[in-house]
C-alpha cells in the first residue's frame, strides 16, 4: 500500500514546496524592483502584446519614467496601476483582474485541470476495483472443442 501512495505523496510535497517558494513574500522590495514589476504588468499602448518593460516605443519610455516618479512620490502599486487603467482602460493591464470576470480567467483553467485529474484518478481507481473477467473451465472446454473441430 505504501509503495502505491509514495509517488503521489512525493508529487504533493514537490508541488507544496514549489508553491511555497514562488508565493512566499520576499520582504520589502526596492524601488527599482517595484518599478520593473509594474512595467511588466502594464501593456505598451502602441505595441502589440508587449509590456512597457519590453517595448522601446516613446510612450513606453514615458510610462516607465512616470512609474519611477510615482514610486518616488510614495504612491502604492495599486494606485499606479489604477492611474493607467483610468487613462487607458482595463485592457492596459497584461494580467486579468483578480476579482469579478477576471477571477474566472484565473480560476477556470485550474478548476478544469483539477476536475480532469479527479476524473482520471476516479476512472483508474474504479478499474482496479472491478474484478477482471477470467475464463471458466466451461469456456476453456468450449474453446478446445472448437479448435479441435477446425483442425
Amino acid at each position: 500500500m505504501i509503495r502505491r501512495w509514495a509517488p503521489w505523496v512525493a508529487l504533493a510535497a514537490v508541488v507544496v514546496v514549489v508553491l511555497a517558494v514562488t508565493l512566499w513574500p520576499g520582504g520589502e522590495r526596492s524601488e527599482a524592483a517595484r518599478a520593473h514589476d509594474l512595467e511588466l504588468q502594464i501593456k505598451c499602448p502602441e505595441c502589440q502584446g508587449l509590456s512597457v518593460a519590453d517595448s522601446q516605443a516613446t510612450t513606453s519610455q514615458a510610462i516607465r519614467a512616470d512609474i519611477k516618479k510615482r514610486i518616488a512620490r510614495g504612491q502604492s502599486d495599486e494606485r499606479i496601476r489604477q492611474v493607467y487603467v483610468d487613462t487607458y482602460g482595463q485592457s492596459i493591464l497584461l494580467s486579468p483582474q483578480d476579482s469579478g470576470l477576471g477571477l474566472i480567467v484565473w480560476v477556470l483553467p485550474v478548476l478544469v485541470l483539477a476536475l480532469g485529474t479527479a476524473g482520471i484518478v476516479f476512472a483508474l481507481a474504479r478499474n482496479r476495483r472491478e474484478p477482471h473477467i477470467h475464463a471458466t473451465s466451461a469456456d476453456e472446454d468450449l474453446i478446445a472443442r472448437e479448435r479441435g473441430a477446425d483442425a
